[in-house]
């Protein structure tokens, strides 16, 4: 009996455990209906009538664009995942990894990342036939790449002094140049041990996390870089032309950012417009900036998000016959190396 049947025979001949099952079904319950809830919760926040009036204040040759850079944000994001299939060397298709990750990076901005970024990654894997420490790999070496673009990016920023705080802010532009440092620091020894430690894994919460290869670890920080990067433009893209340098404001979103993960605010409503109006206020009208904003949460918030509620449903619908092309792929890659 080849290793492959024995895994057959023991998955069909083993006995089920029955609170297993059905906590699997409560759970599944459960987060069909906390979808739905979070999503509903999230349309009576919006200000509809300022989204009209900020949308219709753009021309179209503005809005277009921004629409496109955000969906290659997303598909940049979602590229993450692909770097989590090298890191771990599973076998699902890249083709079903890009829609996955677009649909969870939509969910994690949206309703936060307990839903999205991690809820909703443990959902659509496991049912893609991913087991759990996989998965918390992935989920490991995503978050890693995110935040090594962060810090080399703001580090850079806040170090070379490219954006101009307020007089009234209490961390002056010296001390953010020490951040700034600090936080290039941390990102380049990351970058030199995936190159050169000895030591190449840990252990956290049972879980055994390695270093990725060099080229990997650049990898992260340059797909990384690229989506803070064009995150960034869209929001360039519409404020006034020549008002305000794109470092300056890179730099405010960046802020923006982590201020929106201290506070667990799902899709960090009012952190962001009050960060970005602290920052700009002198330069810009309060009205001119929170149009900007308002197009930005449509453009890469909102759009995006009801692009990938129909990718989810179709995702669901379809996850139990990928999987079973999954493992049959699995095992036709298995049979030569056991027949060997």
């Amino acid at each position: 009996m080849t290793t492959s049947e024995a895994s057959t025979y023991t998955e069909n001949h083993a006995p089920k455990n029955k609170k297993l099952i059905w906590l699997k079904r409560i759970l599944t319950l459960f987060f069909f209906i906390l979808v739905p809830v979070l999503l509903f919760t999230l349309i009576k926040q919006i200000e509809w009538q300022e989204v009209k009036e900020a949308l219709v204040s753009y021309k179209v040759s503005t809005l277009l664009p921004g629409v496109v850079i955000a969906l290659s944000s997303y598909c940049v994001f979602a590229s993450y995942d692909l770097i989590g299939k090298k890191y771990t060397g599973h076998t699902i298709p890249s083709r079903q990894i890009i829609p996955l990750g677009f649909v969870c990076y939509a969910f994690n901005l949206n309703l936060s990342s307990w839903v999205g970024g991690i809820a909703l990654r443990y959902r659509l894997y496991t049912r893609l036939g991913l087991d759990i420490p996989t998965i918390t790999k992935i989920l490991s070496i995503n978050w890693i790449t995110n935040w090594l673009g962060y810090l080399i990016l703001a580090g850079t920023i806040f170090l070379f002094g490219l954006i101009s705080l307020p007089d009234n802010w209490k961390i002056g532009t010296t001390a953010l140049q020490v951040i700034g440092a600090v936080m290039v620091a941390v990102a380049i020894v990351y970058l030199v041990a995936c190159k050169y430690a000895k030591r190449r894994s840990i252990k956290i919460f049972k879980h055994e996390l390695s270093l990725p290869g060099s080229t990997l670890s650049f990898t992260q920080a340059s797909l990384a870089i690229l989506n803070w990067s064009l995150m960034g433009l869209i929001i360039f893209m519409l404020l006034p032309e020549g008002k305000v340098s794109y470092p300056t404001v890179l730099g405010i979103l960046l802020i923006g950012a982590i201020a929106g993960v201290i506070t667990h605010i799902p899709a960090g409503l009012g952190v962001l417009e009050t960060i970005f109006i602290t920052l700009l206020q002198h330069q810009l009208s309060k009205g001119t900036i929170l149009a900007a904003l308002i197009g930005y949460r449509v453009i890469y918030f909102l759009i995006p998000l009801g692009i990938a509620v129909v990718i989810y449903l179709v995702l669901e619908s379809r996850a139990k016959k990928m999987r079973e092309a999954n493992h049959n792929q699995e095992n036709a890659i298995k049979s030569p190396i056991n027949e060997t």
